[in-house]
C-alpha cells in the first residue's frame, strides 16, 4: 500500500508540476484501506475541498490503476500529528473529522499505525516574537473621519465579535501615516479589555519572515508552527514585506488556513488591496480578499484640522486656529508628519516659555513647511477661479473687460503671484500677453479689496486653500 501511495504521488507530481504539488497536494497522508474506500487526510477544511474539487476524480483513477479493488478516494480531515512522517510531511491523528467512521477505520489500517502524542496545553505566544502594542494607539484616540471611517467601523466589529462570518479576515489597506497601524494597534487593546482570556499575536510581517527564518535553520519549525496556530487572533502589519519570498508566503499561507479554519480571527494591513499586491502568490491573494477589506483614504482638510485639535487637547496646549489651519493646508500626505509638526511646536514653545504663534510656526517648522510647498500652476489657478466664479477658462486669457469677467481674472493674477514663482511678465503672457504693469495693479487691487470688503477677503481665502489642499 505505501509502495502504491509513493507512485501515485510522484504521478501527481509529474502531472500538476512542482509548484502547484508543493501548493496544494504535498501535505496529503494515506490514513489506509476502508473497504474499496483509499482514505487521505489533509489538515484543514479548505484543503480538503480545494483538492477533492480539483483532484479527487484524478486520485481515484490513480488509485485504480494500482489496485482495482479501490473504487472510491475519501478525503477528511485531520489534525496534524507531532511527529513527522517518514518523507519529511506531517503525520495526521486517526481522529479525523468523521468520529462516527473512525472505529472501522482503525481496525483496517495497514500494520504501521501512527502515533499521536499526550495533548498538552496550546502554547502561548513567546514574547519575543510578539511587537509591543504602543499604548497610545486605542480606539479612543483615533480621529474618525469620512476617509477612515469605514475601515474604523470593520476594526470596532472584530474587536467586539473577532471571526464574525465576513469579517475575517480584515484586511486594512492604505498610503504610509494613514491610521493602519494605529487601528491595528486598537483592536488588539479592545481584544484584551473585552475578552482577556483570547491570546492576540501581533507582529510585522517582516518579524514574521525572520522568524520563520530562525526555525528553518534551528530545525524547530513544528514549534514555530505551534505557537503561531495556538492563538486566537493573529494580527500582522505590512504584509507587503513578504512580497518575493515564497517560502516565507508559503509559510503564512497554511499558518492562515489553519487558524481560519479552527475560527480564529486574523487581521492584516498592508499598502495596497489585495488585488494590487503584485508578487504575492494568487492563492493567497484570493483568501485575503475573502473576508472584509477596508481602505483608509487619504486625509481631508477637515479631518487633518480635528486630528490637530485632538492632539493639541491631549497635551493641554492652547494651539491658535490659525497655526492649525497653516498646517492641515500645508501637511496633506500623511499624518505622522503633521503629529511630528504639531510636537515641535510645543516643544519649542515649552523650552522657550513662549505662545504658539503663526511667527513662531513659520520660523520652527520653516524646513518642513518648504518641503510641503504644493507647486501650483498658473493654468490650475485659472481653471479652478473660472469654476468659483462660474466663467469659462477662456475668459481668463480673454479681452473682455466686463466686470463679471475682470474681478474674478484680477483674483487669478494675484493668486499666481502668491502661490508660484513666476515673474509679472511671465504671469501677465499667461492671462492673454498682458503688460507686467496689469498684473502689478491686479495684484495691489486685490489685496485692497481684501482689506476693504471680508466677504471678499474670504473667497480670496477659499480659493487660495484649496489650491494649496
Amino acid at each position: 500500500m505505501a509502495a502504491c501511495w509513493a507512485r501515485i504521488r510522484g504521478r501527481l507530481r509529474d502531472e500538476v508540476g512542482e509548484v502547484e504539488y508543493r501548493s496544494w497536494l504535498r501535505q496529503m497522508t494515506l490514513a489506509g484501506i476502508e473497504g474499496d474506500e483509499a482514505v487521505i487526510l489533509l489538515p484543514t477544511r479548505f484543503l480538503r475541498d480545494w483538492v477533492n474539487s480539483h483532484y479527487g476524480d484524478r486520485l481515484r483513477t490513480l488509485w485504480q490503476g494500482e489496485d482495482v479493488m479501490v473504487r472510491r478516494v475519501d478525503i477528511r480531515v485531520a489534525q496534524p500529528a507531532l511527529a513527522g512522517g517518514s518523507d519529511g510531511q506531517p503525520e495526521y491523528a486517526l481522529a479525523v473529522a468523521e468520529p462516527s467512521q473512525m472505529q472501522g477505520l482503525a481496525e483496517s489500517l495497514a500494520p504501521a499505525p501512527m502515533f499521536r502524542l499526550p495533548d498538552r496545553p496550546a502554547a502561548e505566544p513567546r514574547s519575543d516574537w510578539v511587537v509591543p502594542l504602543e499604548a497610545r494607539f486605542t480606539f479612543d484616540t483615533f480621529v474618525v473621519g469620512k476617509p477612515n471611517e469605514f475601515a474604523h467601523a470593520c476594526a470596532r466589529r472584530v474587536a467586539e465579535r473577532p471571526a464574525s462570518p465576513g469579517f475575517n479576515p480584515l484586511f486594512l489597506y492604505g498610503g504610509v501615516g494613514l491610521g493602519k497601524t494605529h487601528l491595528m494597534h486598537a483592536v488588539a487593546w479592545a481584544i484584551r479589555e473585552l475578552q482577556p482570556a483570547r491570546t492576540v499575536a501581533y507582529m510585522s510581517a517582516e518579524k514574521f519572515m525572520y522568524r520563520f527564518i530562525a526555525a528553518l535553520r534551528s530545525q524547530n519549525t513544528m514549534e514555530f508552527k505551534e505557537t503561531l496556530r495556538a492563538v486566537d487572533v493573529l494580527m500582522i502589519d505590512d504584509l507587503q514585506f513578504l512580497i518575493g519570498k515564497d517560502n516565507t508566503q508559503e509559510e503564512f499561507f497554511h499558518t492562515f488556513n489553519a487558524l481560519v479554519d479552527q475560527g480564529k480571527q486574523i487581521v492584516v494591513s498592508a499598502d495596497k488591496s489585495p488585488s494590487d499586491l503584485n508578487g504575492i502568490e494568487d492563492r493567497l491573494r484570493t483568501r485575503l480578499g475573502c473576508g472584509m477589506v477596508a481602505d483608509i483614504h487619504a486625509t481631508t482638510y477637515e479631518l487633518r484640522i480635528s486630528i490637530l485639535q485632538a492632539k493639541a487637547a491631549a497635551a493641554r496646549v492652547e494651539v491658535p486656529g490659525k497655526v492649525m489651519e497653516l498646517l492641515a493646508s500645508r501637511i496633506t500626505g500623511n499624518v505622522r508628519e503633521l503629529e511630528g509638526a504639531l510636537n515641535r511646536l510645543v516643544a519649542h514653545a515649552g523650552l522657550f516659555n513662549r505662545q504658539v504663534t503663526l511667527d513662531t510656526a513659520h520660523e520652527v517648522l520653516h524646513d518642513l513647511l518648504r518641503a510641503h510647498e504644493r507647486r501650483v500652476s498658473i493654468e490650475e489657478i485659472q481653471r479652478k477661479v473660472a469654476e468659483h466664479y462660474n466663467l469659462r477658462l477662456t475668459d481668463m486669457v480673454s479681452a473682455r473687460r466686463a466686470r463679471n469677467v475682470a474681478r474674478p481674472r484680477q483674483v487669478a493674477m494675484y493668486l499666481a503671484k502668491q502661490l508660484t514663482q513666476r515673474s509679472l511678465p511671465e504671469i501677465g503672457r499667461r492671462f492673454g500677453n498682458r503688460d507686467h504693469t496689469t498684473v502689478m495693479h491686479a495684484v495691489s487691487r486685490v489685496a485692497e479689496l481684501m482689506q476693504q470688503d471680508a466677504g471678499f477677503a474670504e473667497d480670496v481665502a477659499l480659493l487660495r486653500k484649496m489650491l494649496e489642499s
